[in-house]
């Protein structure tokens, strides 16, 4: 099995930052992608940012020049460095991985738990 487990979550006034971290754990071969998605009340799952093993990354625009996704390959973990928060950004935050368990094996998805950000105005 393989498991997300995110952390760094909080409650934060606007203009201030967060870090947000996610460490996956278990049956790893290899990992093609890491990404972090927020889902907001009454609003559908988005995608936030994501970052390659190549080191390639992307953005929804909302949050371009603000949040930065990092990663550390060897540890398997993602990062997301949240700055200049603005009220709209609160929602439950979920890592995901696209993760195959042997040579040869397809990449399958799996998600985190979900952390929540609270930007209070």
């Amino acid at each position: 099995q393989v498991q997300l487990v995110e952390s760094g979550g909080g409650l934060v006034q606007a203009g201030g930052s967060l870090r947000l971290s996610c460490a996956a754990s278990g049956s790893i071969f290899s990992i093609n992608a890491m990404a972090w998605y927020r889902q907001a009340p009454g609003k559908q799952r988005e995608l936030v940012a994501g970052i390659t093993s190549g080191g390639s990354t992307n953005y929804a625009d909302s949050v371009k020049g603000r949040f930065t996704i990092s990663a550390d390959n060897a540890k398997n973990t993602v990062y997301l460095q949240m700055n200049s928060l603005k009220p709209e950004d609160t929602a439950v935050y979920y890592c995901n991985a696209a993760v195959s368990k042997n040579w040869g094996q397809r990449f399958y998805d799996y998600w985190g738990q979900g952390t929540q950000v609270t930007v209070s105005s």
